[in-house]
């Protein structure tokens, strides 16, 4: 691919970091990218594990880009609401060739009204609000659906950028940096989904954020009703 191609990852305060920087270890090593990490200003961004990261590009200087992705974490529910945030994602949605997502990124593209009628990927315990936004929620690791590419919960990131380097540059380019990488997953537990964890297991990770899944939900109601009495 002679021209750059422009890929812009989106930080926002309380992301998780592998959301981002698992695809980002990815894409940056596809020919001719220009990797963007985008953020209102170029102030360090915290994680939701405590490590900052640095964005390189701002909102306003940002270039079209060829591909925008939006990682997920605890801060998405904040940003759900940010409508300078939610605007910088629309306006260049509407001449990207590819819109994408990790985790609940979903539910933020779901907020900027990106995936209404979209098949699209989402961690487990919150694929469910997806309907709120038009989308169609998919238990898979990675969706496409047209220019809409997402992956599932945070480690799915690295399987979901993969996929799109096949997309893009070719299977060959997407098995030689996988081989660069090392990516042969052996974990040590098989417990990776709640199919596999089993119902007790579930259970628990679910009671153990039941605060967070019952803010979310009323959040998530909160930006679809808008979004809906905006549209009528």
């Amino acid at each position: 691919m002679a021209e750059t191609f422009h890929v812009g990852l989106l930080l926002y305060p309380n992301l998780t970091q592998l959301d981002l920087t698992g695809p980002a270890q990815v894409l940056s090593r596809a020919p001719g990218v220009k990797m963007h990490y985008l953020w209102k200003t170029i102030e360090p961004v915290p994680s939701d594990a405590g490590l900052s990261l640095m964005p390189t590009t701002t909102f306003k200087d940002c270039p079209q880009l060829d591909l925008i992705c939006v990682p997920g974490g605890a801060g998405q529910t904040a940003i759900m609401s940010d409508e300078e945030t939610l605007g910088f994602l629309r306006k260049q949605s509407e001449r990207a060739k590819y819109v994408t997502s990790v985790c609940t990124g979903s539910l933020i593209l779901g907020a900027a009204g990106l995936i209404t009628g979209y098949k699209s990927a989402c961690h487990w315990m919150y694929r469910d609000f997806l309907p709120a936004f038009g989308a169609i929620p998919v238990n898979a690791r990675v969706v496409k659906d047209r220019n809409r590419i997402s992956g599932g919960g945070v480690t799915a990131g690295i399987d979901f950028a993969l996929t799109v380097v096949a997309e893009i540059w070719g299977a060959d380019a997407a098995k030689e940096i996988q081989l660069f990488l090392e990516y042969n997953p052996q974990p040590p537990f098989d417990s990776g989904s709640p199919e596999k964890a089993g119902p007790e297991l579930t259970a628990r990770a679910k009671k153990a954020l039941e605060a967070v899944l019952a803010q979310r939900a009323k959040t998530i109601n909160d930006v679809a009703q808008r979004q809906r009495a905006g549209a009528s």
